[in-house]
């Protein structure tokens, strides 16, 4: 008998280098500075009708249409509190701008390869398999995000 094949458990290689850090929920998460294009305070959303819960609408970047990705409803989060505003941060894949919805920037942080973990196994769901590892900070955890498959639908 053989064992069901975990193919969210092996995620993307570890890598040494700078996470662009934020705030969900209350949970520390990180992204690979490099796909970082800017960081900006709340935008003014064009609902899409019939769109996927996960994408909360359009910005105007500059004269750019950019897609704006709910990242609590994509991690299987609560609601962003009534009254409390998203951090958008735009990111770039591809030659492409999207933008993701978070609840606050943090740092910059370097991290370490020998740092790196598998995702915590009390992730489950969607979030785990959006969830690249997990490196330990300070008494802290940093859940480093898979960019790639966050903005995909």
């Amino acid at each position: 008998m053989t064992a069901p094949a975990q193919s969210s458990i092996s995620a993307a290689p570890a890598t040494s280098g700078q996470l662009a850090t934020f705030r969900l929920d209350g949970d520390l998460y990180g992204i690979e500075v490099e796909h970082v294009q800017e960081v900006l305070r709340s935008q003014q959303l064009t609902r899409v009708p019939l769109a996927p819960a996960a994408v909360a609408g359009l910005i105007n970047l500059r004269g750019q249409v950019v897609t704006a990705i709910e990242l609590r409803e994509r991690l299987g989060r609560p609601p962003r509190p009534e009254g409390t505003d998203a951090v958008v941060i735009v990111v770039r894949l591809h030659g492409e701008a999207v933008s993701l919805l978070v609840d606050s920037i943090a740092d910059v942080v370097d991290v370490d390869a020998a740092d790196f973990e598998a995702p915590p196994d009390t992730l489950e769901g969607q979030a785990r398999d959006l969830i690249r590892g997990a490196y330990k900070l300070h008494g802290q955890l940093l859940l480093a995000l898979d960019v790639q498959k966050a903005v995909s639908a």
